[in-house]
């Protein structure tokens, strides 16, 4: 799979792309990310890539010259454009599943007021993490990036990821390590007793009990 992230701010991106799983993911060449500062593809001697909005009002808006350019510049027909926006479906697993049997992924990176309404033609899907403000789009795309690179082949073990979170609309099980006893706080015996039937049936109970304490609407879905 590969990744474009489009930003202003290309910075942002060192840490995220240089530790950890990530890191070790482009080292083994499962997954290539880029990132492109579109601000090197405006057409205005100064480097603008924003200006004031048409009617009036506060802020600034992203001008479409620049990211037309930088996106028609990297797209293919594998391509999925995605804008990132407040306005966008919610990310979650299941977007997540989704989004990482894709080829060719292009994650837009908004920032001041936002995009200019005419860039939302050249993206074919639109993305939010949250109902909330963010200062640009840049965390989104390395929580949505981090979701999707982990799901690849040969990035995770399969077995972690069909226990996780949210696999068939529950929580995972809750996990123990040694010490046995800690401050009187005990693994609980089903654990210990080596009968994988009765550890499994356990994780189960509670990855259900779990789910409806804290996420009663994920049981909801499922019912659905």
């Amino acid at each position: 799979m590969k990744i474009d992230i489009l930003t202003l701010f290309p910075n942002m991106f060192e840490g995220f792309l240089s530790e950890s799983i990530i890191s070790r993911a482009i080292d083994k060449g499962l997954v290539e990310v880029k990132i492109h500062n579109f601000r090197d593809y405006t057409n205005d001697p100064h480097g603008k890539v924003d200006d004031t909005p048409y009617g009036g009002g506060a802020g600034m808006v992203l001008m479409p010259q620049p990211i037309f350019d930088c996106i028609e510049s990297i797209k293919t027909p594998d391509s999925i454009v995605v804008m990132l926006t407040p306005e966008g479906e919610v990310f979650n697993q299941k977007v997540a599943y989704d989004l990482s049997s894709k080829k060719h992924l292009i994650l837009l990176c908004g920032h001041y007021e936002g995009f200019d309404e005419r860039i939302k033609s050249i993206c074919d899907r639109f993305i939010s993490i949250g109902d909330f403000v963010l200062t640009g789009g840049e965390l989104p795309s390395m929580v949505i990036s981090d979701a999707i690179i982990r799901l690849l082949p040969g990035v995770i073990d399969k077995e972690s990821l069909e226990s996780e979170s949210f696999t068939n609309n529950l929580l995972d099980y809750p996990t123990y390590t040694k010490p046995r006893d800690f401050r009187g706080m005990k693994v609980p015996d089903v654990l210990l007793n080596g009968d994988h039937k009765k550890i499994n049936e356990y994780r189960l109970e509670e990855q259900i009990k779990k789910t409806k304490e804290l996420r009663s609407d994920l049981m909801e879905e499922k019912d659905e």
